[in-house]
């Protein structure tokens, strides 16, 4: 049996005119022969919807009771998109996540997949039906369901093509595909033709809202293809691909940017004061790993010594040198809005207990992180440097910098964030040709 796998994204199932029109592509793929398996989000803004519903009965609901709330959003559209299959005269059954067998692991709220036991999919698929599973959840220890975080429906998507051996998995949703940055801030964004999984990983980790980085990091190890296209044109999306080509062979290794990414829902947060001698760095991320806080850039500022203090050293005898330990660095780093919570209590704890007590820890919430991505950057030191001179014309300062072979990211003032991208943009000259 030939599989494809669709997932359709919460915009393109808001209502039930984009239902029926979602319902009919999965018809006309199962009139070609294929046998169809769908996986859906929960209808427009519904798991929102319910999140504040849940902060309305109770300020701190327990996590366990808003996964078995949120994961409700998605099995109302799967039903409903069965419904709408049966409609158009296609046989369909709807399926929850531990229903189809799919099972998770790990906290609620953020679980991973640990296994799919898909007899039943494929007893359904047997039987002529289009199988509508809900994304984003899974059973988990004892039997709970678990949600996979935001995005998680992606994931689904993904791991069912991976272990059905589909050919590839189509990503619907309300874009076209993916763009060299987003069209909403950048009117001349191209779309892309195709894009690799490495690219495509860092791309959606530095922000960029299209896919979860998790489903692209399945699809990279199972070597699944996915297509991002729009689930109201009929026009070909977006292929991410294995980096390498048809015939395949290594793709070119010359350096090129392929897109740009904006990220608004960071914070920036600082603890100065910190001894620079080793091991004071390891203890306070060991705090903030030990709070579970994922960070993105971190930044570790030269030790600094007074004049006056290393005079004394030296008149002293000592001659005690300004990199010799008794110095105090600031360490730097960027997390997710969410983290800045957990991660101010974490810096808090280890400012206390680091000696000295002379240790403060500052947040600043107004940045945002723009990121170039594409390849071969290490080789090329012209593209960082091509970035610090399109944003230096403009004025924007750069407060932090972290450049890597795929990915070159700079924490800029929020306020400049738009702009920081649309300058970027034209550097690289990524604009269409309309």
């Amino acid at each position: 049996m030939r599989i494809k796998v669709l997932k359709f994204g919460g915009t393109s199932v808001a209502d039930p005119e984009k239902i029926h029109r979602a319902a009919e592509r999965a018809a006309a793929d199962r009139r070609r022969g294929w046998g169809v398996v769908v996986v859906v989000s929960a209808p427009g803004e519904m798991t929102d919807e319910l999140l504040a519903l849940g902060r309305r009965v109770s300020a701190a609901p327990p996590p366990r009771e808003t996964d078995q709330l949120i994961a409700t959003g998605e099995v109302v559209g799967a039903a409903l998109f069965a419904m709408a299959c049966a409609g158009l005269g296609n046989p369909a059954v709807s399926l929850t996540g531990p229903q189809a067998g799919i099972d998770a692991a790990g906290p609620h709220g953020n679980a991973r997949l640990n296994r799919i036991r898909p007899a039943r999919i494929l007893s359904e698929l047997r039987a002529g039906r289009v199988v509508v599973v809900a994304g984003f959840q899974g059973a988990g220890p004892g039997g709970d369901i678990a949600t996979l975080g935001r995005g998680g429906s992606d994931l689904t998507a993904v791991a069912l093509a991976a272990r059905l051996g589909a050919s590839h998995c189509e990503i619907f949703s309300d874009v076209r595909g993916v763009y060299t940055a987003d069209p909403r801030i950048v009117s001349r964004a191209r779309k892309l033709r195709s894009i690799t999984f490495d690219e495509m990983l860092e791309l959606s980790s530095a922000g960029a809202q299209v896919m979860q980085p998790r489903s692209i990091e399945l699809a990279r190890s199972a070597r699944i293809p996915l297509q991002v296209r729009s689930a109201f044109h009929a026009q070909e999306g977006t292929w991410i691909v294995p980096n390498e080509d048809g015939k395949g062979t290594r793709r070119s290794e010359k350096t090129r940017v392929s897109s740009l990414a904006l990220h608004k829902g960071s914070v920036r947060l600082s603890i100065t004061g910190v001894p620079d001698r080793p091991g004071a760095a390891a203890a306070v991320l060991a705090r903030l790993a030990a709070a579970g806080v994922p960070l993105d850039m971190i930044q570790q500022a030269a030790a600094r010594v007074s004049l006056r203090r290393h005079a004394r050293a030296r008149n002293a005898g000592r001659g005690q040198a300004a990199s010799g330990g008794k110095g105090a660095a600031c360490l730097s780093f960027m997390t997710d809005r969410s983290h800045a919570g957990p991660a101010r209590t974490a810096l808090r704890e280890a400012a206390r207990a680091l000696p000295g007590k002379t240790c403060r820890v500052s947040e600043d919430g107004e940045v945002a992180k723009v990121s170039v991505v594409g390849t071969g950057f290490r080789r090329s030191p012209e593209t960082a440097a091509r970035v610090f001179e399109a944003l230096s014309r403009l004025r924007i300062d750069i407060r932090m910098f972290a450049a890597a072979d795929l990915r070159i990211s700079c924490v800029v003032p929020a306020k400049h964030a738009e702009a920081a991208l649309r300058a970027l943009h034209g550097a690289f000259g990524l604009a269409s040709k309309r």
